[in-house]
């Protein structure tokens, strides 16, 4: 965190709340599809963070409760401006989702057998479809490439797909391979 005056950090949390209640207003799909949209506001237009910090984030917003998204933002908010940017940064994520289910919850039920309406949420899917296919193409490109990571995402695809376990399980065992495989491969440096 940098020491700013009372008008910066104002202006920094303004710009925070701002960046991410955009972000949370013109994403949909949730926390996957989010991710391209936080990796471009964060690292290339506002150069908040660098861009091998978005797979850490991601890993670390994955590994605790909470939607990735959200997760996401706090993680963020609170590496440029404290407690008071993660408080903005998860506002701004927020507010428009809960803004907008409001109105939904309403409106929906009278609207929801309208065909246009119909085929307006089929072309959302799809289009959140293809956000999250390329937050998972981001997040493949930057993740390293080794025997220990490929058996990490086969395992990982497999274990959930096949056998239907709790994704925390899953990610808590994929914690557990990764250190034990850094552990192996700092020891075989040493020797």
């Amino acid at each position: 965190m940098i020491k700013r005056t009372f008008k910066d950090n104002i202006k920094t949390l303004a710009t925070l709340f701002l960046t991410f209640f955009k972000i949370g207003a013109f994403t949909f799909g949730g926390g996957y599809a989010m991710i391209p949209f936080i990796e471009k506001e964060t690292v290339e237009k506002r150069g908040w963070i660098k861009s091998e910090d978005i797979l850490d984030i991601v890993a670390i917003a994955e590994s605790t409760p909470g939607p990735i998204a959200i997760n996401s933002a706090t993680f963020v908010g609170y590496k440029i401006a404290g407690f008071f940017g993660s408080f903005f940064a998860t506002l701004g994520i927020v507010l428009p989702s809960f803004i907008i289910i409001l109105i939904i919850s309403y409106l929906l039920k009278s609207f929801a057998d309208i065909k246009a309406v119909q085929y307006a949420f089929f072309g959302i899917r799809a289009g959140v479809l293809a956000l999250i296919i390329k937050a998972l193409i981001t997040m493949y490109k930057k993740c390293p490439k080794n025997k220990v990571a490929y058996f990490v995402m086969l395992f990982s695809f497999f274990i959930t797909v096949i056998f239907d376990i709790n994704v925390l399980y899953v990610v808590a065992s994929c914690a557990v391979i990764g250190l034990l495989s850094s552990i192996y491969a700092t020891r075989r440096e040493k020797e």
